[in-house]
């Protein structure tokens, strides 16, 4: 029974022996620490890696993450500056950099930072109105992170960023406000229709200006061309009668060739034989009856054998006769009355 006795003793000691060592070891992860206490008194802060601790006397807290957390509060009302109630949901990433402050400064820092978001948020928002609510969330974003990291400081926390996820409206002035943006982009959509109008209409009238004027210039450059080529040709034929000195009996044949044109007309109905004509025969019979002066073209040619002169002559007394009897004809048809 001794021996029994003696090894159930051992046996509990080295039990013990060894629970003690397990007890006074004491490892940490990366990026955790862990607060001890002697004698109910802060003691030190556990690293990362292997911490002895003495059993029974030194008490060890649960491990403190100091990595960077990210904790999501659920929507919050906050009251604007034009009485409007509005839900503001805000995210909000911190660290803790002393886990001895973070532990002992204030019993939970979760809830602390949680209601210091909503106060600082309501305070910050209540001074602006709906519209500026929406649009400024940047400003609204600098101006709580400023009041938490300077109050969580004592707390060993610091405050990185503070985002606001989403500002709800009431219903009511969400359907005032799709309302009022319908509207902003009707108008919108009409400004812009009458805008491309305009532009159109200036275009086509640009285009038609331009067009007016080309056709404008291309009814000048020709109107100049043909004016041009008229005086040419009024030249060269006024230099050609001047080169081959005509007299009046010349004349008065192409006046009297050229009156059967003036009666060929559709529309002429009367015509009027001009009291030159007598005049203008008569000198063409004295032109037949008498020799060709001399003349530049007449001298330019070599005396032409006598038959050929007579023959000459009686073809050009031929073409007087047929245009005398022409301008007989014409005169006769002028006298009948229409539709004979």
């Amino acid at each position: 029974m001794d021996v029994s006795a003696s090894l159930v003793a051992g046996l509990l000691i080295a039990l013990f022996a060894i629970f003690t060592v397990i007890r006074a070891v004491r490892i940490v992860p990366q990026a955790r620490a862990r607060n001890v206490e002697r004698l109910g008194r802060y003691h030190k802060t556990l690293t990362p890696g292997l911490n002895l601790v003495i059993p029974y006397i030194d008490r060890v807290h649960p491990q403190i993450d100091l990595r960077e957390q990210v904790v999501s509060f659920k929507p919050q009302p906050v009251i604007t500056e034009d009485n409007l109630v509005v839900e503001i949901d805000t995210v909000l990433y911190f660290q803790v950099t002393d886990p001895r402050a973070a532990f002992y400064e204030i019993a939970s820092f979760l809830q602390a930072v949680e209601q210091l978001t909503v106060t600082t948020l309501r305070n910050v928002v209540g001074s602006m109105d709906l519209e500026k609510t929406l649009t400024s969330r940047d400003t609204i974003n600098s101006q709580l992170r400023g009041v938490l990291d300077e109050a969580t400081g004592k707390w060993g926390l610091r405050v990185n960023r503070v985002e606001i996820k989403a500002i709800d409206p009431p219903q009511s002035i969400k359907e005032a406000m799709q309302k009022q943006m319908r509207a902003e982009r009707d108008k919108r959509a009409a400004i812009l229709g009458a805008e491309g109008q305009r532009q159109s209409q200036i275009l086509t009238a640009e285009g038609d200006k331009q067009a007016a004027v080309l056709r404008a210039e291309g009814n000048r450059t020709a109107a100049i061309l043909e004016a041009e080529g008229q005086s040419r040709a009024i030249d060269e034929v006024f230099q050609a009668i001047h080169r081959n000195d005509p007299d009046p009996k010349l004349l008065a044949y192409q006046y009297l060739t050229a009156l059967p044109q003036l009666a060929q007309g559709q529309g002429n109905n009367f015509w009027v034989i001009p009291s030159e004509i007598t005049t203008a025969l008569q000198g063409v019979s004295k032109a037949f009856s008498e020799s060709l002066p001399p003349s530049p073209a007449t001298r330019a040619k070599p005396p032409a054998d006598d038959e050929a002169a007579a023959k000459a002559a009686d073809d050009t007394a031929e073409a007087a006769q047929a245009a005398a009897e022409a301008v007989a004809d014409a005169a006769e048809a002028d006298r009948r009355p229409p539709g004979v």
